[in-house]
């Protein structure tokens, strides 16, 4: 078998990237974080982004954990229409902040609702930024996650993330 790709092709460089002063890339979730059925703040993590893809217009949000025992993983938190001059966002956003929009989580909840899985295994918490090339995707504040993350990933320019993990033992 032949690989028909060019010889001398290299891929870009990567250099979109994310990160947060609550929860390091590759930590434990901190106790802010956590619903407070574990004794947390449910506040959503401080998130600050660098070098997007060029073309970017605005960005999303999407925390997701893909080890929930629902066959589809778990959305926490799905946020859109942040303008491309944004960079950050601070430590507890609030659900009904007008400055993005966000939609409902897998809790019923719009907004961040932090990690609460059942006992065993570590759960990984997903957190990306998603650089977008419209200002806007078309998705109305407080809709059902689904809407618009298939807004998100059919159309983003590039994401970057990092992962923490939480396990809950008894």
């Amino acid at each position: 078998m032949t690989d028909n790709a060019p010889e001398n092709v290299t891929e870009p460089e990567q250099t979109f990237a994310l990160v947060s002063s609550a929860i390091p890339a590759g930590s434990v979730v901190g106790a802010q974080q956590l619903v407070e059925d574990l004794g947390g703040e449910n506040l959503s993590p401080d998130l600050a982004w660098s070098d997007a893809p060029e073309g970017t217009k605005s960005f999303a949000i999407t925390c997701y954990d893909p080890d929930a025992p629902t066959g589809s993983g778990f959305w926490h938190w799905v946020a859109w229409d942040i303008p491309a001059d944004v960079t950050s966002l601070p430590l507890g956003l609030a659900r009904d902040d007008a400055s993005l929009k966000q939609a409902v989580n897998d809790y019923g909840n719009v907004g961040y609702d932090g990690p609460n899985p059942p006992a065993g295994a570590p759960h990984r918490y997903q957190f990306s930024v998603h650089a977008m090339p419209v200002e806007t995707l078309g998705v109305e504040q407080g809709a059902l996650h689904i809407g618009a993350r298939f807004a998100i990933f059919s159309q983003q320019l590039g994401s970057a993330d990092f992962t923490a993990r939480y396990q809950v033992t008894n």
